[in-house]
């Protein structure tokens, strides 16, 4: 016999009740063949069968840590081939149009040199290719360019406009180029 659970109400008589509790934790079968019994009763029973259907169609909680930790290196490895195909891309850029080494930390060379040559790339397709200016006066700016050897100067113009590009030479400060006492 079930046991039966009784409740008063404002009358003062009993009214049965027979009905068991919902069910708590259901056995998962995940496509991954991982097996797992879920404890669902941090969820309204009525939602309990809907999402325990849901969960048997997703891969167990460690397959699914394993799979995302390799995604990430994937990423990883693809973020670091693209960035050294950058690289290489813009010391070859560098050499050909003879643009001094960039000054600043082991870290920010690298990033200030790619960022020099994007900046430098962008603004002559606006300037030239897609503006008015003539080669002549791309040359200038181009010279202007190569006395900014701070890396960190090209880093913080990495999101300029390059229609701004002949104002932001000019602004460059001092610091900005190198002198030829080290010391000054």
């Amino acid at each position: 016999m079930k046991p039966q659970n009784t409740s008063s109400t404002n009358s003062g008589s009993r009214i049965q009740c027979n009905s068991p509790r919902s069910k708590t934790i259901w056995p998962i079968d995940h496509p991954c063949g991982h097996h797992t019994d879920r404890d669902l009763s941090d969820r309204p029973a009525d939602r309990r069968t809907s999402f325990a259907e849901w969960l048997a169609k997703q891969e167990c909680t460690d397959c699914w840590y394993a799979s995302k930790k390799n995604n990430e290196q994937d990423k990883e490895a693809w973020a670091k081939a693209k960035r050294a195909g950058e690289q290489a891309e813009s010391e070859t850029w560098s050499q050909q149009y003879r643009m001094p080494p960039l000054e600043g930390t082991e870290r920010a060379i690298p990033w200030g040199v790619r960022c020099r040559h994007q900046i430098l790339a962008a603004a002559y397709t606006a300037l030239v290719l897609e503006g008015d200016a003539s080669e002549a006066e791309w040359r200038e700016i181009e010279e202007t360019a190569r006395a900014i050897t701070r890396a960190g100067w090209w880093i913080d113009q990495r999101s300029s406009e390059p229609d701004d590009l002949t104002e932001l030479l000019q602004a460059a400060t001092d610091a900005d180029r190198p002198t030829e006492n080290p010391y000054f």
